[in-house]
């Protein structure tokens, strides 16, 4: 320990302990612990108590019914935990019968402080620490503690009835660990008998015993979820033995009704499924079908899914589980009339009477469960390990149905049709969810005819005044997965005959949303633009029907939108209708002093908006322009550079200078992207610091080294180091001759370093600019940045000035208060 901290330590222990004190906030708290925690891990437990008495002292002293705050009380709880996971300071702690006077029934347990949540959870998280050894696991079951413990699984506060159940699973792992690994092969190494477990382990399998068994249903979920955090996180052989002992018992839950626990049932399970040490269990697959039979959908769901997600399992099981998981959308098929050859989902699926038994008549319930069905169908159609063959064609069409009853287009085949056009008509959750899955189906395409009603349904949304702000975005991002998933072939950009024919409709509906009095429908509107015209902005058909309509111009029009959020997005489709050639004609001769130009429009964007938004989209729009070698840019880089970077550098808000400094970045790899690795021939380096002088590239670089806003001078810092590798090395023969001047930059860093303004560095010579890169420890610099903020003020040293500082014992300026 650091001799000025252990200098401070005792005053700090005396100010815990003394109630008339105030209280150290949490915050403190945790951050002494930690520090405890370090010091504790790097050396002795023994040796730090033996030096610094003091925190016995302190540890003896809470013991004393006294008014202490309920929070020391458990800090010191979890600080004498924390010692005592080490057996030889645990024994320490045991000769003073200290740890039975804060652990045992003398302790906090039988006191009025017990009552507060904080004290039992300081409790637990001490016992926690201290169970690391065999010493730890006789004082458990001397002490009472597992019956403490056992109690407090039910405790009102669920952070404490969590951590009591975490406390367990650890207590028994550490109980069997030892006899199980110590077994060698011949005596069944891992597989011990219930009657060869440790009796700290026995109490507490019996306890999980007696709940399973319990009539009270948050007895059996209390054992439910222990099970499944050993399941889940014990991966040694003697899970194998528990999970034989216990699994007849979870079986015969299933014979209750209703089922107790449905939710921690399944969770159990398919942590036992996933357990390489338990998953070649027979038994395990028959009691995962038989809870697949005996559940609900929408409780069986979860399971079904868990399972088609594993590598391997049986394949009659994923069979019956991927029929769970389709039985909703079998039963919104049969509840709709389709047309003949539609196909079904489930063959021999006894229609409404398996509709009735499926779709809950409650309206929350039966969205509950569509929506949960759609979202597990959703992740699983992209994994390798998915049912096949995957029913693409009776999925979309689904997907279609639920979409038809949602806006009321679909025609129920009978009365429970029309219960179920009744429950989803309008509903939004089931509109998105069902949107979401329609986009990820277009990964496989399917029948012509069924392709026709996705963006037949899909642009009855689009059109649609009925629909939200949020379905009209999911609309617009299916649409754009649909018309990607129908390119001809899928890697070229041309369109699909049949997505020409929607595309003309699809513009007209966006030229509509683009005059929406919704600013969430004009901001979709303007993305989906962007995103069309990225992909399809070289093809004839899209370009023809765009430039045919008003969307370029009234997409140029919302640059001056009222909504930040919206002009940003006007700002990125400009862009990309520029660099397309697609953007609106210039201003009309009655307003000539307007831009003229796309360039012209978005720096007065960047140089006017009074928000951060889009000129952050300007700088993005820029920083790709130059890159691609947009036209605008390539008719005089320089000037076209030099304006963006004057903006830039002035600009309040730190990613615009941020993003200038990008800008910059592409601008000198492009002057030197012929020179390869390594330094820059010197007559190409010349070359590029000229011209980067003229852009006035280096004031503000130089001055964004000291930028407040650390993101700008870590991204100064990277320019400049990239510029320094690009320069040969000092004292080349290009470096021969007279030294240049480099006062004048050098007083300018200084009075930046130190805050102040300052005046314009002016011109300057690239000998000069090497001169100064060669200074700097740019290195260090970096180092420095990359530290967080308050990383002096994090120090164990400062913690505990502050702490003392608060209640006075310190005078002010031996406080270090940040």
């Amino acid at each position: 320990m650091d001799p000025e901290c252990a200098r401070l330590l005792p005053a700090l222990c005396a100010v815990l302990a003394d109630p008339r004190q105030p209280v150290a906030d949490d915050t403190c708290l945790e951050k002494l612990l930690d520090w405890f925690k370090a010091v504790t891990d790097a050396g002795s437990s023994l040796l730090l108590l033996q030096e610094n008495p003091c925190l016995v002292e302190l540890l003896f002293h809470v013991r004393k019914p006294q008014d202490l705050s309920s929070r020391i009380l458990s800090f010191a709880l979890r600080l004498a935990g924390t010692f005592a996971a080490q057996e030889d300071c645990f024994q320490y702690l045991q000769q003073g019968e200290l740890l039975p006077g804060l652990f045992g029934e003398q302790g906090p347990l039988g006191a009025a402080a017990w009552v507060a949540p904080t004290v039992r959870s300081g409790w637990i998280q001490g016992l926690r620490s201290l169970a690391q050894h065999p010493s730890a696991l006789l004082f458990l079951a001397d002490s009472g503690a597992v019956d403490t413990i056992f109690s407090l699984q039910g405790d009102p506060s669920l952070f404490v009835a969590s951590a009591a159940g975490q406390l367990l699973v650890h207590i028994l792992d550490l109980a069997m660990r030892g006899p199980a690994e110590g077994r060698g092969p011949a005596e069944g190494r891992g597989r011990l008998q219930a009657r060869d477990w440790p009796a700290c382990a026995r109490r507490i399998v019996c306890h999980l015993e007696d709940c399973l068994c319990s009539e009270a249903a948050p007895r059996v979920t209390q054992a439910l979820h222990v099970l499944t955090t050993a399941f889940g996180h014990c991966h040694g052989l003697w899970t194998q033995g528990l999970w034989v002992q216990l699994s007849p018992l979870v079986a015969r839950l299933l014979e209750k009704d209703p089922v107790p626990a449905p939710h921690a049932l399944v969770e159990l399970l398919l942590s036992v499924a996933r357990s390489s040490v338990l998953s070649s269990d027979p038994g395990l697959w028959e009691t995962v079908a038989q809870t697949l039979s005996h559940l609900s959908p929408m409780q069986a769901g979860p399971l079904a899914a868990g399972i088609l997600k594993l590598q391997d399992c049986p394949q009659a099981l994923r069979i019956q589980a991927f029929g769970v998981l389709l039985r909703p959308l079998a039963c919104v098929l049969e509840a709709a009339a389709q047309a003949p050859g539609t196909p079904g989902l489930l063959e021999g699926a006894a229609g409404d009477q398996m509709a009735v038994d499926t779709l809950p008549p409650s309206k929350s319930v039966c969205v509950g469960l569509l929506c949960s069905t759609l979202a597990h169908l959703e992740l699983l159609q992209p994994l390798p390990q998915r049912p096949s063959p995957w029913p693409q064609a009776p999925l979309l069409a689904a997907a279609v149905t639920i979409l038809r009853f949602c806006n009321g287009s679909a025609a129920p085949s009978s009365e429970l049709g029309g219960h179920l056009c009744a429950m989803l008509v309008g509903c939004v959750r089931v509109q998105r969810a069902a949107l979401d899955f329609l986009g990820v189906l277009s990964q496989g395409l399917g029948p012509r005819e069924l392709v026709t009603q996705v963006f037949a349904v899909l642009l009855e949304y689009l059109v649609s005044p009925d629909s939200s702000p949020t379905v009209l975005k999911k609309a617009f991002q299916a649409t754009l997965r649909w018309l990607l998933g129908s390119a001809v072939p899928p890697s070229c950009c041309d369109l699909e005959p049949h997505a020409q024919l929607v595309l003309r409709e699809l513009l007209a509906v966006l030229q509509k949303r683009l005059c929406s009095p919704c600013w969430e429908v004009r901001d979709s509107g303007l993305e989906f633009l962007t995103q069309m015209t990225r992909h399809w902005g070289g093809q004839a058909t899209f370009r023809q029907a765009l430039l045919a309509s008003e969307v370029p111009k009234l997409a140029s029009q919302l640059l001056q939108d009222p909504e930040s959020y919206v002009r940003a997005s006007a700002v990125a489709a400009a862009g990309q209708l520029s660099s397309r050639g697609l953007h609106a004609a210039p201003s009309s001769p009655e307003h000539p002093a307007g831009p003229q130009t796309p360039l012209e429009e978005l720096l007065l964007v960047l140089t006017t908006d009074s928000e951060g938004f889009p000129r952050r989209a300007a700088m993005r729009v820029f920083t790709e322009w130059l890159r691609d070698g947009h036209v605008a840019v390539a008719e005089d880089r320089e000037r076209f550079v030099a304006r963006v970077l004057q903006a830039a550098s002035g600009d309040l808000d730190w990613e615009v200078r941020v993003q200038g400094l990008e800008l910059a970045l592409v601008f000198l790899q492009q002057l030197l992207g012929a020179c390869g690795p390594g330094a820059a021939p010197p007559c190409a380096l010349a070359q590029a610091l000229r011209a980067l002088c003229r852009v006035q590239l280096f004031e503000f670089a130089f001055r964004s080294l000291f930028d407040c806003d650390r993101p700008v001078a870590q991204k100064s810092c990277d320019l400049l180091l990239f510029l320094r590798a690009k320069a040969a090395p000092s004292g080349s023969p290009q470096e021969a001759g007279e030294s240049p001047d480099v006062a004048p930059v050098e007083a300018a860093l200084r009075r930046w370093r130190a805050g102040e303004q300052g005046q314009p560095l002016g011109e300057l010579a690239p000998e000069a600019i090497l001169a100064v890169l060669r200074s700097l420890d740019l290195e260090a610099l970096r180092d420095t940045l990359a530290e967080s903020s308050d990383h002096v003020e994090r120090s164990p040293q400062s913690l505990l000035q502050d702490m003392l500082a608060t209640v006075g014992v310190l005078g002010d300026n031996e406080a270090d208060c940040y």
